[in-house]
């Protein structure tokens, strides 16, 4: 098996040329023709991951986050970015990562959330093209769907905070009615706010909320329940699509995934 032969299989699922203009998803690290033996799947790139990685004798990790996502003017050891890209190239490790490739298709990210919370009629928030794949699916940021039965609003935010097992969830205002359409967008999303109102939202959930966007209009709330916690369901989606496409294949999950998050909560 070789990079390349995986980067196909990860890419008919959130293909490249989908990516948000100026993000870095795709191959970080390695070649193409390199060959891989075991595959580690993580959220982010960190110096741990690929001491996991090479420990376990993958050369090969996927995550979602990119390990480079700016231009580097150095590689220090000393710093988390530096030593991962360090101990990458020691330890023979490819690095690929799917980050708004898997943002904007709806069986990734966000699509992940609504699966999670049970949604059904389930559909992409901000569609904003069509692929130029042979499946001609719709991509775009953030998901949509209906809850099986209405609730009250308090009943839906634990219904959230259970679902995604968050330690808090930051919220605004409870609305006057029931919440039945819920709408989310993984990781960063306040930009979708509007387009979940306009959608029929009752409930928008998301990640990075800041202070002044908890003031909302009547007939919606939002609720911020982490960067981590909103995207993290991507990694264990890729895990089932390698091991159904690549059956007798070494394929893992790390085992700290559920302690990755770098932030903490008192």
């Amino acid at each position: 098996m070789k990079v390349r032969d995986i980067v196909k299989a990860v890419e008919e699922f959130a293909p490249f040329d989908v990516q948000k203009p100026g993000d870095n998803t795709g191959l970080q690290i390695g070649s193409l023709d390199q060959e891989v033996h075991g595959i580690m799947l993580g959220f982010d790139c960190t110096p741990e991951l690929v001491d996991e990685a090479v420990a376990a004798g993958c050369d090969m990790i996927i995550n979602h986050h990119p390990l480079l996502y700016h231009p580097a003017r150095s590689i220090n050891p000393d710093d988390p970015t530096g030593a991962a890209v360090c101990k990458a190239i020691r330890g023979g490790v490819a690095v690929y990562a799917a980050h708004t490739s898997a943002d904007r298709v709806i069986a990734g990210v966000s699509g992940a959330m609504a699966r999670k919370l049970g949604l059904t009629g389930i559909r992409i928030l901000d569609p904003e093209g069509q692929r130029r794949d042979v499946s001609g699916e719709s991509y775009g940021f953030g998901a949509i769907g209906d809850l099986p039965a209405a609730l009250e609003p308090m009943e839906a935010l634990e219904l959230v905070k259970k679902t995604f097992g968050t330690a808090v969830v930051r919220h605004s205002r409870p609305i006057r009615g029931k919440v039945r359409t819920i709408a989310m967008c993984g990781g960063s999303g306040s930009s979708l706010i509007e387009a979940a109102r306009a959608a029929g939202a009752q409930l928008y959930i998301c990640g990075d909320i800041s202070y002044h966007y908890f003031f909302t209009p009547d007939d919606i709330m939002i609720a911020d329940i982490g960067h981590f916690e909103s995207e993290v369901e991507i990694v264990r989606v890729f895990d089932a699509l390698l091991r159904k496409k690549f059956p007798n294949f070494a394929v893992r999950i790390s085992g700290s995934i559920n302690d990755s998050n770098p932030i903490y909560y008192l």
